[in-house]
């Protein structure tokens, strides 16, 4: 399973930001569905798995263990923008997203923002569960961090 044919492909959407998630998440998935969603001027934003043998290819430097703790952005200038970072970024670029912008974006609250997601985000299996088994243990730590 490399991604989901109702979100918008890199591949057809040039110089949009990419979202990276992980695609046998059910909890992330249905998160970049509502991402996709709420990209209502359209072609700002496409998607990939980071199961997609295309993240190793394209963005080397981020690794299967970084991607697996959280969802990155690779904006059109190619910054990378991950976990919490991410959402804030998005909070910027999709207008539907601008009123949490003022909360997300208040001084000093970067680092609950970071806590908040990283909670989230490890238990997110127990949360909505798995499109498929992985390999072995492979996934099990994230599980019971």
């Amino acid at each position: 399973m490399s991604r989901s044919p109702e979100l918008p492909d890199p591949d057809t959407r040039s110089g949009s930001d990419v979202v990276i998630f992980d695609g046998k998440c059910n909890f992330c998935r249905s998160q970049v569905k509502l991402l996709s969603r709420m990209d209502c001027c359209g072609g700002r934003l496409s998607f990939l798995s980071l199961h997609d043998p295309r993240v190793a290819q394209r963005y080397p430097d981020l690794t299967h263990d970084e991607l697996m703790q959280q969802m990155y952005v690779v904006d059109s200038s190619g910054r990378r923008h991950g976990g919490s970072e991410a959402v804030r970024y998005l909070s910027r670029r999709l207008p539907l997203l601008w009123p949490a912008m003022p909360v997300l974006h208040l001084p000093g609250t970067a680092s609950l923002w970071r806590w908040a997601y990283g909670q989230i985000a490890k238990r997110r299996y127990k949360i909505a569960g798995k499109m498929s088994s992985c390999d072995g243990d492979a996934c099990s730590v994230h599980f019971d961090k």
